[in-house]
């Protein structure tokens, strides 16, 4: 993995400027920190800072074709770029280094920009053909890897983190309202919308072209390459569950195959005591004969912890297994830290152990690992999932006083379950059953819940808002096809298009590893593994209320009995205690208190004084609710991001003598 960034002078702009090139790739170094580079011509400007994994010695960036007309910069891995250099060298491409970069550049002299329909892989890239004057950006389909883009004046930016883009001082760093609403919307951004104003987040599955040549003020285009894709409800399915069960099994055990060994370094596994991450490393057991290492999280608060699966699970694989215990008082300490990372507000802490656990990897000297993230969204392991089946099953007959018991399977790792009060539960759950045919019928509760805290919002922020309906836009840009979509397609859908790319595999994933340079690999975002499941019977997913049907039947021969059958247990950690009461950390009352509150202007300082007396006073009974949390996490989040990267601009990192080492300009520029 790697951090890429740059920008293009517009007509006018002038020379590119070395030392502001040099700065943006400081932003980023924590992405790349073995190796540096910079290129400059005429036009543009490329940075690159490299996390070798693939062709260590040869695979410096920026990398330019034979006859330097093209360069380079990329984040991420081809897994199939094995594959696709054979395929070239048969077409008569001749290549200089091992490294998937290089395959890049030939690929796209081949076959142009459908070249990246060929990619298996999590990327981010930046390619400058600089004689016909283009720039092109692209992203991978599922968007694991991040890549923003801006204009300011008569440059445009491109980078995997904002922090690079503000590293130009002249760059006016300003929340976005609009992007602000749809955290306490959707929990993240929704690409292209980002938390900052005039930055934008090239959505997964697109390219972006601008074109210096064609037109004096040339603007960026955008074209779709990929997106999920589901049959139409009660379309006939030629696979058995049997057969989807060996289909899915062989497909994961390729895309794991191919992701422990494209690698020029060991490649670890995270391991959290589900059946997804254990099903992963069992696999990844598998690809290599060698030493394998697992990293796990402990907690010191039984209702999180899952330590006795993960012992369970390093038994049975036989791995050299390392852990760190986390505790809210460790997460209050290093929460600034990861919201830098994250760069967009939070509603759960979440983010802040895995940043932990990626720091025990790099300290184990490994830099990559395996994840199971993507499991849920494609397989339907989420509660949200459930609750739509209960509610829409609820909703063809809402008078019934048996079917909303079925909420009480909902939730059972919960110490404060929503579904704990039946009369709240069914009031909650309740909402919008006579819709059935609403489209975002399966996330209204949830949505509606985050909006709620909007009452937290400034006059000036609620009034910057008011009259955008954020779910209204979203549902506005869904495929024309998805109204023939089977209810949980569309919900899984919707999951995919806001909370993995912009939370999942941002704020938990990309962020919380990069921070410590470390590369997460996602088996089952592999996207022949999520064209498979996407295209399978929604009954093989989520069978009645079992969820995950098909992935249980893969695993039960490969992991213990008792993690496949035990309850469904999302990933959580502790949340607003740790930040209160006399050891909460200082930078707690600094950012909440008025004056900053005022000053970053997002939320009304008497609400703010008011939640968190009500989180004091919570915490202290032990009686701190779902919705409270929300809201000072959220709200404590979004003053830190303020203060962190608007506030005073990011400190970048500066390259050491090593960016001497490795920087090309073209000749005859300087």
């Amino acid at each position: 993995m790697c951090g890429i960034t740059g920008y293009i002078g517009l007509p006018g702009s002038g020379p590119p400027d070395p030392g502001l090139l040099k700065r943006m790739v400081g932003a980023v170094a924590h992405r790349g920190p073995d190796e540096f580079g910079i290129y400059t011509d005429a036009d543009a400007a490329l940075g690159h800072a490299r996390l070798s994994i693939i062709d260590i010695t040869g695979g410096r960036q920026p990398m330019p074709n034979g006859d330097r007309s093209i360069w380079v910069v990329f984040n991420g891995e081809i897994f199939n770029h094995v594959e696709l250099q054979a395929e070239l060298e048969s077409r008569g491409r001749r290549f200089r280094t091992r490294s998937d970069t290089e395959v890049l550049l030939h690929a796209y002299e081949e076959w142009g920009d459908r070249f990246v329909e060929r990619l298996n892989g999590q990327f981010a890239m930046a390619i400058w053909d600089r004689n016909r004057r283009r720039l092109l950006l692209t992203r991978d389909r599922l968007g694991i890897r991040p890549l923003y883009h801006a204009r300011r004046g008569s440059r445009f930016y491109f980078a995997s983190e904002v922090k690079s883009i503000f590293a130009d001082p002249d760059f006016p760093r300003r929340f976005d309202p609009e992007g602000i609403d749809q955290v306490f919307t959707f929990w993240t951004t929704v690409a292209p919308v980002t938390p900052f104003e005039d930055v934008r987040e090239l959505r997964p599955g697109h390219t972006l072209v601008l074109d210096l040549a064609s037109v004096s003020d040339p603007s960026p285009v955008e074209k779709e390459y990929w997106r999920p894709r589901f049959p139409e409800a009660g379309a006939s399915c030629d696979l058995s569950l049997e057969d989807a069960t060996t289909g899915l099994l062989e497909r994961l055990r390729e895309s794991t195959r191919l992701r422990m060994i494209r690698a020029d370094v060991p490649v670890g596994s995270y391991l959290s005591g589900g059946i997804d991450s254990s099903l992963i490393a069992a696999l990844g057991r598998q690809a290599t004969d060698g030493e394998f290492r697992t990293f796990s999280i402990r907690f010191s608060d039984a209702e999180f912890d899952e330590t006795i699966y993960q012992r369970m699970m390093v038994e049975r694989l036989g791995s050299d297994h390392h852990e760190i215990m986390c505790n809210g008082r460790e997460i209050a300490e290093i929460f600034p830290e990861v919201i830098s990372h994250s760069e967009r507000p939070v509603l759960r802490t979440a983010p802040a152990p895995l940043f932990l656990l990626s720091g025990l990897v790099r300290e184990n000297r490994f830099k990559v690992v395996l994840t199971g993230e993507g499991s849920d969204e494609i397989l339907a392991g989420y509660d949200i999932f459930r609750e739509a089946k209960v509610r829409r099953f609820w909703g063809r007959n809402p008078g019934s006083s048996c079917r909303p018991l079925l909420l009480d399977r909902l939730y059972p790792y919960l110490a404060r379950s929503p579904v704990a009060s039946r009369a709240m539960a069914r009031k909650f759950f309740g909402q919008g059953i006579e819709r059935l045919d609403d489209p975002a019928f399966s996330h209204r509760p949830r949505w509606g819940s985050a909006a709620a805290l909007k009452r937290m919002f400034s006059g000036d922020m609620a009034g910057a808002v008011a009259g955008v309906d954020a779910v209204e836009r979203l549902l506005a840009g869904l495929p024309d096809e998805s109204t023939r979509w089977d209810p949980l397609s569309m919900a899984q859908y919707l999951e995919v298009r806001t909370l993995l790319s912009g939370y999942l595999l941002s704020s938990q994933g990309d962020r919380m590893l990069m921070a410590h340079s470390v590369e997460g690999r996602f088996p089952f975002l592999d996207h022949h593994v999520v064209e498979f499941c996407n295209n399978l019977p929604p009954r093989y997913k989520l069978k009645v209320l079992d969820e995950k049907h098909v992935l249980k039947r893969c695993a039960r021969e490969l992991i213990p009995r008792e993690i496949v059958d035990r309850p469904k247990q999302p990933y959580r950690a502790p949340d607003a205690p740790g930040f209160l009461g006399a050891a909460a950390p200082a930078y707690v009352g600094e950012v909440l208190s008025d004056s900053v509150v005022q000053q970053a202007g997002v939320f009304e300082v008497e609400q703010v004084r008011r939640l968190v007396a009500k989180c004091e006073n919570g915490v202290t009974r032990n009686k701190l609710s779902n919705a409270d949390n929300m809201a000072f996490i959220g709200v404590l989040s979004t003053q830190l991001l303020w203060d962190r990267l608007i506030r005073r601009p990011p400190e970048p990192a500066t390259p050491d003598d090593r960016l001497l080492k490795t920087q090309v300009f073209e000749e005859g520029v300087h």
